[in-house]
């Protein structure tokens, strides 16, 4: 399945073959050589136009940022030596630092490791050994930190009393130094970015200029972005999406960016309400924590576009988004860091589609195919493991001080195994049903997570719903569920079972439930099964042989 096979000759018309390294890709003939160059490009063409309102509420213009990110890039080659391939760590908030030494990286060539500002210092230290850093951009509040960081003292450069002014104006004499050419080209690394697992399961994923560069034209083509929208980012900036799908598309189209540090679903509401935000790209957890909020804001006349990914929507929370906000289309995105964020993407509104809780189609530049444990496609209908390859699919996994990337998941002809389980419908649509290691099986019979999500959250009275699977003696494993009620509503777990009965097979109705007041979740903002699995053996202790599913 190839993207270009879907998508209208406005988006895929102009597309050409070109080789990158020893990859060959089909992607866009303008294509930006890097970030920088995107920036440069805005910059020319709308200097007087807001770029980013940091969380201090500072509005900076193309025009200024580009300025600030040349000094830095000055500022960086010149008195810290960095260059091509430097690996340059960045633990910033998400303010106008962030953003400026992200493309300051970029214009002198060098790889920029965003770092989670979420996580405790021995996960970040962690995450820079195994990055193996050359110089840290870090923001001041980390200073008590640094003696623990495997980067040597003088390596550090902090960002200081930005609540003051601008976090790097003490490094003299930044404004003085020569403007140097950008150095990036476009199959050189920009980004490592790691997998939102466990630090000692994350991975630095490497991608390439081109991979974000595709990636960010992609979103701005299909959601017909332009200068007149306005997005927000509520999702953390050092992940994919905040990083690519929204902040480098953003600056791609020259439109204007609004950054929150932490999310806060009463301030997203107030912010689109106040700033007339366009563009909402967020996961299925904030949509949840919007919802609620409806009474409050039951207007919100700006928004046009809605973008769910990074786990499953249940369509009851669509729809609802559709009753609430009728003028704005509700897509629902598929993608990894893997693919510097998109792989899928509905082709229209999803709630008001007869396909609604199919996941999407393949997006331009991008192939996808479902295999077999051995390899071999599986015919239309059948569950196999999603691969992808295309533009913006990562060439593989940092490995070490040489720089190699490791192709981990990595065919030899480039197909990355996503390690999802989907299947195909006779309309091309891909329906996403699982994680391959969440499935699970009880005594044989196979029990998709999200599908059973699904069946939940449309009974009366559930808001949200988790499921994940525990050691059975009998069967194996059997599902269980974390259940957030919806306010006012008493729910029991044989209620609920009950209620399940008629609408779902014997063995894939939850042996137990537990009642919650939120959905606990990763830091990359995804649904905690293990956490939820931890719940459930909480609360019964065991599940006996001859459980309530039998």
């Amino acid at each position: 399945m190839a993207g270009r096979e879907f998508w209208d000759r406005s988006a895929v018309g102009d597309m050409v073959e070109r080789s990158f390294g020893d990859r060959v890709v089909r992607t866009y003939p303008d294509l930006a050589t890097s970030p920088y160059h995107a920036l440069r490009d805005t910059a020319a063409r709308s200097p007087e136009v807001v770029a980013i309102v940091d969380d201090k509420g500072r509005s900076t213009s193309y025009g200024q940022l580009l300025e600030l990110v040349d000094a830095f890039a000055s500022y960086l080659t010149c008195v810290r030596g960095v260059g091509r391939g430097s690996r340059l760590g960045l633990l910033c908030y998400a303010d106008l630092e962030f953003v400026v030494t992200l493309y300051a990286a970029s214009k002198v060539g060098a790889m920029c490791v965003p770092l989670p500002t979420k996580y405790r210092k021995p996960e970040l230290v962690s995450l820079m050994q195994t990055a193996d850093l050359r110089l840290l951009i870090a923001d001041e509040q980390f200073a008590t930190w640094a003696e623990a960081f495997p980067v040597a003292a003088d390596d550090i450069v902090w960002s200081r009393g930005a609540k003051e002014g601008y976090g790097f104006s003490y490094l003299e004499p930044l404004g003085t130094l020569g403007v140097r050419e950008a150095q990036g080209r476009p199959e050189d690394t920009a980004l490592m970015i790691f997998t939102s697992g466990t630090t000692h399961a994350a991975k630095g994923v490497l991608l390439t200029n081109y991979n974000v560069c595709h990636a960010a034209e992609t979103y701005a083509r299909l959601l017909r972005t332009t200068p007149a929208d306005r997005c927000l980012i509520p999702v953390p900036i050092y992940h994919v999406t905040g990083l690519v799908a929204l902040l480098m598309q953003f600056v791609l189209v020259g439109a204007t960016s609004y950054l929150h540090r932490r999310f806060d679903a009463r301030r997203v509401v107030e912010t689109v309400l106040a700033e007339g935000i366009t563009y909402l790209h967020a996961t299925p957890t904030v949509f949840a924590e919007l919802l609620p909020l409806r009474p409050e804001a039951p207007v919100l006349p700006s928004l046009r576009i809605l973008l769910s990914g990074s786990s499953h929507e249940p369509v009851r929370h669509m729809r609802l988004f559709h009753e609430w906000l009728p003028q704005a289309e509700f897509r629902v995105v598929y993608g990894l860091t893997e693919t510097a964020s998109p792989a899928l993407l509905f082709l229209v509104d999803t709630p008001t589609s007869e396909r609604a809780g199919a996941t999407g189609v393949p997006v331009p530049g991008i192939e996808a195919r479902l295999c077999d444990d051995a390899g071999a496609a599986v015919a239309i209908g059948e569950v196999g493991e999603l691969w992808l390859r295309g533009a913006c699919v990562t060439v593989g996994y940092y490995h070490g001080t040489e720089g190699a990337p490791a192709p981990d998941g990595l065919t030899a002809d480039g197909w990355l195994k996503t390690g999802d389980l989907a299947y195909e419908d006779d309309g091309g649509y891909l329906w996403v049903v699982d994680r391959k290691k969440d499935m699970i099986n009880r005594g044989g019979e196979k029990v998709w997570c999200s599908a059973l999500e699904e069946v939940l959250c449309e009974l009366d009275g559930v808001r949200a719903s988790c499921v994940t699977g525990i050691t059975h003696e009998l069967y194996g494993e059997v599902p269980v569920a974390a259940i957030v009620p919806e306010p006012g509503h008493a729910l029991s777990e044989r209620g609920v079972q009950s209620a399940l009965a008629g609408r779902l097979a014997r063995f894939e109705i939850p042996a137990h439930l537990v009642f919650v007041d939120r959905i606990p979740t990763t830091r990359g903002e995804k649904p905690d099964r293990g956490a939820v699995r931890d719940l459930v053996r909480a609360a019964i202790g065991s599940i006996p042989l001859g459980g309530s599913n039998d």
